[in-house]
């Protein structure tokens, strides 16, 4: 196919979408450098409108940890079509309770869960819970997580190093808001320090105004930051001293670590937790779950008390069938999967870390079983600050635009995770380690 041909095709899709979509888009988040317009997706590989294939380590911001397409997922999916699951609208489903009972024998703290459509659903629930159990408005993030894009959380990800400063009218970082929109008064009860910095978390725990610290167990929306040893400890102990509910997002964590999460890997035990991505292996659903004690507030029998959890789509039957699916395959062949991907992983982390010290500039690769990272930097960052600091963003950026350039594909945005799907072969991580041993001495 002629560059011609390719680029009238790629151009007519994004020129029609421009026409009808601000931004060309449904998701500002993921509009990139280079625009590819993708249109089908198998296994561990993407095709894009001119026929290129992909081999991806994207996999969609990480839910698709068996896999494009997986079989056993969709086949539940044409399933649930085929019975009529239709959504109901009133009353409930046989097939409700069966996703939460399989949740909670998953996850080994919770008690009792809810289901949403999305992660960022889920973790507002979260927050609004938080406050009616603790009577405080306050809530507590670190810089560089992702929790979602609601007004509560919309603040302080991927910032300039010169503009995080101490805050004006409080403990913590001067707020980021990633959003414009978003009401004075929601900004006085956020706030926000650095990952694996305790005494800033309990400088703001302190104030006494604080309903949930929530956050990400693991940094992973920008790359793989790892919490210091001690640190989850340490806010678990500092959450109970100041009452304040600990709640780990693991939207992104979930099911990609461990059947039980990172939580059940550290062996912290979070009042809240959130997921979502991989429970459903692409599919759009969210969970919510945690302590009876504090869950029940959903059903309280005092109506004054009651927190309202509602979504017209809550527990549509055909992401219900795909988490069902999901769970009960990483459940029944759970060593055959965690396995195979950890040892992927495993020959990823070597055969990058052979590589890139051959080269004449500092690195570090960082990975979490499936996760992984190459940091243009001589050690593991232990927050946003360091990571901005110290990374060499051009030259992540140069790295990942030549590997989508030979066809493999990650998120190009500097310090951004790869992740690695059940999909994956040995041939295709030997693949990838051929293709950036190419690059060195030239565009990188």
């Amino acid at each position: 196919m002629s560059e011609t041909t390719e680029s009238t095709a790629t151009e007519r899709y994004l020129e029609r979408n421009r026409r009808f979509i601000p931004g060309g888009l449904f998701s500002m988040n993921r509009r990139t450098d280079p625009m590819i317009v993708f249109e089908r997706a198998q296994g561990a590989y993407m095709w894009d409108v001119e026929g290129r294939r992909y081999l991806d380590y994207h996999a969609a911001f990480a839910p698709y940890f068996l896999g494009h397409a997986d079989p056993d997922v969709d086949g539940a999916v044409i399933s649930a079509l085929q019975r009529q699951a239709s959504l109901f609208g009133a009353g409930t489903t046989p097939w409700e309770g069966e996703l939460a009972e399989l949740l909670v024998q998953s996850v080994p703290t919770l008690d009792v869960v809810q289901v949403t459509n999305t992660g960022s659903e889920a973790t507002a629930y979260a927050i609004r819970l938080a406050r009616a159990v603790t009577g405080r408005d306050g809530i507590l993030l670190m810089q560089g997580g992702y929790n979602g894009w609601e007004d509560d959380v919309a603040f302080n990800l991927m910032d300039p190093a010169d503009t995080l400063k101490p805050r004006d009218d409080g403990p913590g970082l001067s707020l980021r808001p990633i959003t414009n929109g978003i009401p004075e008064a929601i900004r006085r009860n956020v706030y926000v320090v650095q990952f694996n910095d305790l005494d800033a978390v309990e400088t703001v725990l302190k104030t006494g105004r604080i309903a949930a610290l929530m956050l990400e167990p693991v940094l992973q929306n920008i790359g793989v930051v790892k919490p210091l040893p001690g640190y989850l400890e340490g806010l678990r102990r500092l959450c109970d001293t100041y009452g304040t509910l600990l709640v780990f997002d693991e939207v992104k964590t979930g099911f990609r670590n461990g059947l039980g999460g990172y939580q059940a890997i550290c062996g912290i035990r979070p009042d809240l937790s959130t997921f979502g991505k991989a429970v459903a292996n692409g599919y759009p659903l969210g969970v919510i779950g945690g302590r009876a004690e504090y869950m029940r507030y959903f059903d309280h029998p005092d109506a004054k008390e009651k927190v309202l959890i509602a979504g017209t789509y809550n527990g549509h039957p055909v992401p219900v069938f795909a988490a069902i699916a999901t769970l009960k395959k990483l459940r029944d062949r759970h060593d055959e999967i965690y396995g195979h991907v950890d040892d992927l992983g495993r020959m990823m982390e070597e055969g990058l870390r052979a590589i890139f010290a051959k080269a004449d500039y500092p690195f570090t690769i960082v990975r979490q079983s499936s996760a992984f990272v190459v940091y243009f930097m001589d050690h593991a960052p232990v927050d946003w600050l360091d990571l901005i600091r110290s990374n060499d963003m051009e030259r992540d950026k140069r790295y990942r635009a030549a590997l989508i350039e030979r066809g493999i594909f990650h998120f190009p945005t500097p310090s951004k995770q790869g992740s690695i799907s059940f999909a994956h072969s040995r041939d295709d991580v030997a693949t990838t380690l051929d293709v950036t041993e190419r690059l060195l001495g030239g565009v990188l």
